[in-house]
């Protein structure tokens, strides 16, 4: 299986404020669910509070520290090790947040996609606990902002260096 993480960072790492995204970015929603679908998704127990729901065309798999939390739409273990040997068989997994998973996984990641927002908001939740000195970047597709996306940002792909 390769595991990957994919998130969307601004200029200072931030990911999270009060448990939603800083911003609306359509095109990286766009670019989420094509990258996704099709595939196993791990998040915490909060990153699917912050959804609201399991995402369609994907399985779900959250992370939580409740012992009798039970999800009608998606698959609940306690650990990051019993959500991976869910889906040891799987071309790819991806980590969806939030910021505890990221930092639990990186070390066991081999692929980052990260979408870089060419601004600063304001937040209380960042990505923590990696270099991207230590990651290769294989793929950059950089997006003017327009009528939706009212900031410049980047699609960029990293393999473990």
């Amino acid at each position: 299986m390769n595991l990957s993480i994919i998130v969307a960072i601004d200029q200072n790492f931030a990911i999270g404020k009060d448990n939603q995204l800083p911003w609306y970015l359509p095109e990286d929603l766009k670019y989420f669910k094509r990258v996704t679908t099709g595939h196993t998704l791990i998040m915490g127990r909060k990153t699917y509070d912050s959804m609201g729901k399991a995402l369609p065309n994907r399985r779900n798999i959250v992370i939580s520290r409740q012992k009798n939390l039970l999800l009608k739409d998606a698959e609940v273990v306690h650990s990051l090790d019993e959500a991976l040997s869910l889906c040891s068989d799987d071309k790819e997994t991806f980590i969806i947040g939030g910021a505890e998973v990221f930092k639990q996984a990186i070390l066991l990641v081999k692929s980052l996609y990260i979408t870089k927002i060419d601004h600063t908001f304001e937040a209380d939740t960042y990505l923590q606990g990696f270099n991207l000195k230590e990651w290769k970047e294989v793929y950059r597709e950089d997006k003017k902002p327009d009528e939706k996306n009212h900031f410049s940002y980047s699609f960029i792909r990293y393999e473990k260096a």
